[in-house]
C-alpha cells in the first residue's frame, strides 16, 4: 500500500498540498498574534500617531527580518489595511481545515475504490486465466473425442469395405507386357445372379423346345393341314418297310385337344414364372450395381485417404481439425473438419502444389486459387455454399507444398452427379425444383456488381443438402468463374474467353469451342446452356450431346459444334412445356439464346403464370365448345 502511494504522482501532489496548508496555518496563527500586539501598540501611541511610527524599531528597521520573512511583513500590512477580525479569520481557518479534511477523506475513498478495482481486475484476470485453461481443456477433450470417433468410423468403413470386396468385387492388378493395369472382378453376389440368369435362360430354351414338340402333336381339328389318314400311314409304312414307324406317326397325332391345351397352359405358366423371376433378378442386379458404385467410390476414397499427407488429423491454423477425406480431384483434397472456435463442422479444401513445378506455375496456381476465394468470399446467397475463411499456408511436406486452404460450409448430402449415377433420372417436378433453385442463384450472380459467370455448372458442382432430389441445393466450385467487370465485359459482344479448353465439355455451349485468330466471346448465356443440359440429364438419364463420349472424343469429333438440334427420346414421357424450356436453353447461336435474366422470368419456372396460361387455355376451350354447340343447335 505504501509503495502504491509513493508511486502515485497525484498522491504526492496532495501530500505536498497538505504540507503547505499546515505551514500556512502556522503563519496565519503567527500573524494573528502579531496583529493583536500591533493593535495594542498602535492604540497606546495615542491619537494622531502614525501606526508606522508605533511599530517597534526591531520590526520596522531590521532588514534581516524583512528579507527572511517577507510573507509575514506583507500579511501584516494586509491585515492593517483590511477590516478582518479575529473571528472571521478563525472561521476562515476552520472552513479551510474542514475542506481539507473533506478532500483528504475523498482522496482516501478514491484510493480505497482504486484498490478495490485493482483487486477486482486481478480477480477477473485470474478468473479469465482459469476459464482459458478450462476452455483449452475442453478443446483438447473435444479434439480427442473427435479424433477417436473419426478413427472408429475409419475402421468401420474399412471393415465394411473388406466385407464388400468378397460380395461386390474388387480391383486386381493385371500385367500387360511391361505395364500393370487395374481390372475389376465381380464378387459372389454378381456371380450368383449371373448363374441364376443362365439357369433361367436354360429353362426357357428347354420350354421352347418342348413347345415346338407340342406343336407337332396338335389335334387334327387344330392342325392347319389335315393329318394323313391311317391307310395312308400304313401305305407309307409299307413303303418304308415297317409298320412300327407308321404306328409312331399315328401316335404323334393321337393327343387330344384337352390334353394339348393343358400342356400348353403349363408351358405358358412356366414361362410367365421365369419372366417374373428374371425381372426380380434384373432388379436385384440394378440394385447391386448401385451398391457396387458406392463400394468402388469408397475404395477409391480410402486409397486416396491412406496416401494423403493429412491422414493423421492435423489442426490447420490452430483452429480446423481435419477428420476424414471427402474427396480428391486434380490438385486439391476436400476434408471434413471441425472448427474448434465456432464449434461446427466445415469442409476444408486443400490445394497442393507439386514441388517439381516451376516457380511461375506455382505462382499462377496460387494466384488462381486465391482469386477464386476472393470471388467466393463476397457471395452471400442461400443457394450458394458459403465460404467462411481462406488463408495461405507456406508449409512444405514430402513431395508437395501447401499454399492455400479454403474453409467452406459443410453439407451432409451428396452431389447431383452421384444421385443421377444411383437413380439414373428423376421426375419432372423434382428436376424442375432443382432448376428453379439453380436459376435463382444465377440471377443473384448477375445482379451483383460486378456480375459473375460460373462457367462450370454441372451435376458434380450442385450439392443436394439432404441427399435427395426433393430438397434444397447449393452451388459450389467457383474455380473457373469469370468476372464481368467494365474493363473486360461488353454488353453487346460479351467478354473474351481466356481459358479455352478448361471446363466440362458436355455442359459447355458451342461458342466455347470456336477456334480462330481471336478468343471467342462469352456471356452469362454459357450458364443458360449448362442449365438446359442439366435439366435434360435429370429427365432422361443421359446427356443430350456426347453421352457416351470422352472429353477427348468430343473435342476431336466436334460434337458440341455439331449440336444444332436437340432430340428427345420417346420415354420417359415429358411434358411439352419442359421440352420447350430445354429447347430455349439449348439454342445453338448465342445471339438467339436467352440470357439469365430472361431465364429467371421464363413461364416454365413461374407456377402462377403457368396456371394462368392453363386456365386461360381451358376457358378458351370451353368458349370454343360452347360456340360450337350453339352453332350445332342453330343448324338443327
Amino acid at each position: 500500500m505504501e509503495e502504491l502511494h509513493s508511486l502515485d504522482p497525484r498522491r504526492q501532489e496532495l501530500l505536498e498540498a497538505r504540507f503547505t496548508g499546515v505551514g500556512v496555518a502556522k503563519v496565519s496563527t503567527f500573524l494573528l498574534f502579531l496583529s493583536f500586539h500591533v493593535c495594542q501598540f498602535a492604540g497606546g501611541s495615542g491619537p494622531g500617531t502614525s501606526p508606522a511610527r508605533g511599530i517597534p524599531p526591531v520590526v520596522r528597521s531590521s532588514p534581516q527580518h524583512s528579507l527572511s520573512n517577507p510573507p509575514v511583513t506583507v500579511s501584516l500590512f494586509a491585515l492593517w489595511s483590511s477590516d478582518l477580525t479575529v473571528e472571521k479569520l478563525t472561521a476562515m481557518e476552520n472552513n479551510k481545515n474542514s475542506d481539507l479534511e473533506k478532500k483528504e477523506g475523498r482522496i482516501d475513498d478514491l484510493l480505497r475504490a482504486n484498490c478495490d478495482l485493482r483487486r477486482q481486475i486481478d480477480e477477473q484476470q485470474r478468473m479469465l486465466e482459469r476459464y482459458k485453461e478450462r476452455l483449452n481443456k475442453c478443446v483438447t477433450m473435444s479434439k480427442k473425442l473427435l479424433i477417436e470417433k473419426s478413427k472408429q468410423e475409419k475402421m468401420a468403413c474399412r471393415d465394411k469395405s473388406m466385407q464388400d470386396r468378397l460380395r461386390l468385387g474388387h480391383f486386381t492388378t493385371v500385367r500387360h507386357g511391361a505395364s500393370f493395369t487395374e481390372q475389376w472382378t465381380d464378387g459372389y453376389a454378381f456371380q450368383n445372379l449371373i448363374k441364376q440368369q443362365e439357369r433361367i435362360n436354360s429353362q426357357r430354351e428347354d420350354i421352347e423346345r418342348q413347345r415346338k414338340l407340342l406343336a407337332k402333336r396338335k389335334p387334327p381339328s387344330m392342325a392347319q393341314t389335315p393329318p394323313p389318314s391311317l391307310e395312308q400311314n400304313k401305305r407309307k409304312s409299307k413303303t418304308n418297310g415297317t409298320e412300327s414307324e407308321a404306328y409312331d406317326a399315328f401316335v404323334c397325332y393321337s393327343l387330344s385337344q384337352a390334353e394339348y391345351h393343358e400342356q400348353e397352359e403349363i408351358f405358358k405358366l412356366r414361362l410367365g414364372h421365369l419372366k417374373k423371376e428374371e425381372a426380380e433378378i434384373q432388379a436385384e442386379l440394378e440394385r447391386l450395381e448401385r451398391v457396387r458404385n458406392l463400394h468402388i467410390r469408397e475404395l477409391k476414397r480410402i486409397h486416396n485417404e491412406d496416401n494423403s499427407q493429412f491422414k493423421d488429423h492435423p489442426t490447420l491454423n490452430d483452429r480446423y481439425l481435419l477428420l476424414h477425406l471427402l474427396g480428391r480431384g486434380g490438385f486439391s483434397e476436400v476434408y471434413k473438419a471441425f472448427d474448434l472456435t465456432e464449434q461446427r463442422y466445415v469442409a476444408v479444401k486443400i490445394h497442393q502444389l507439386n514441388k517439381n513445378w516451376r516457380d511461375e506455375k506455382k505462382e499462377n496456381y496460387h494466384k488462381h486459387a486465391c482469386r477464386e476465394y476472393r470471388i467466393h468470399k463476397e457471395l452471400d446467397h442461400p443457394r450458394i455454399v458459403k465460404l467462411y475463411d481462406y488463408f495461405s499456408y507456406n508449409f512444405v511436406l514430402i513431395g508437395c507444398t501447401i499454399s492455400c486452404h479454403a474453409v467452406l460450409e459443410y453439407c451432409e448430402g451428396n452431389d447431383l452427379d452421384f444421385y443421377l449415377k444411383q437413380h439414373k433420372l428423376m421426375s419432372e417436378k423434382e428436376g424442375r425444383s432443382i432448376i428453379m433453385q439453380i436459376v435463382n442463384a444465377l440471377k443473384y450472380l448477375n445482379e451483383i456488381r460486378p456480375p459473375i459467370i460460373h462457367y462450370d455448372l454441372k451435376p458434380g458442382n450442385i450439392l443436394l443438402v439432404n441427399g435427395t432430389a426433393c430438397g434444397e441445393i447449393k452451388i459450389t466450385d467457383f474455380g473457373l468463374s469469370k468476372i464481368m467487370d467494365d474493363d473486360s465485359y461488353n454488353s453487346v459482344d460479351g467478354m473474351e474467353l481466356t481459358s479455352q479448353g478448361a471446363g466440362t465439355y458436355w455442359y459447355l455451349p458451342p461458342e466455347c469451342f470456336v477456334v480462330g485468330k481471336e478468343p471467342p466471346k462469352i456471356s452469362n448465356k454459357v450458364d443458360v446452356w449448362s442449365v438446359g443440359v442439366i435439366f435434360y440429364q435429370c429427365l432422361y438419364g443421359r446427356k443430350p450431346f456426347g453421352h457416351n463420349q470422352s472429353q477427348q472424343d468430343i473435342l476431336q469429333e466436334n460434337t458440341i459444334l455439331k449440336a444444332t438440334d436437340v432430340q428427345f427420346p420417346p420415354k420417359p414421357v415429358v411434358t411439352p412445356e419442359a421440352k420447350a424450356f430445354i429447347r430455349r436453353c439449348l439454342v445453338y447461336r448465342k445471339e438467339d439464346r436467352i440470357d439469365v435474366h430472361q431465364l429467371a422470368s421464363d413461364p416454365f419456372l413461374m407456377p402462377h403464370i403457368r396456371k394462368s396460361v392453363a386456365s386461360s387455355g381451358t376457358s378458351g376451350m370451353a368458349v370454343a365448345s360452347t360456340s360450337s354447340s350453339s352453332n350445332s343447335s342453330a343448324s338443327n
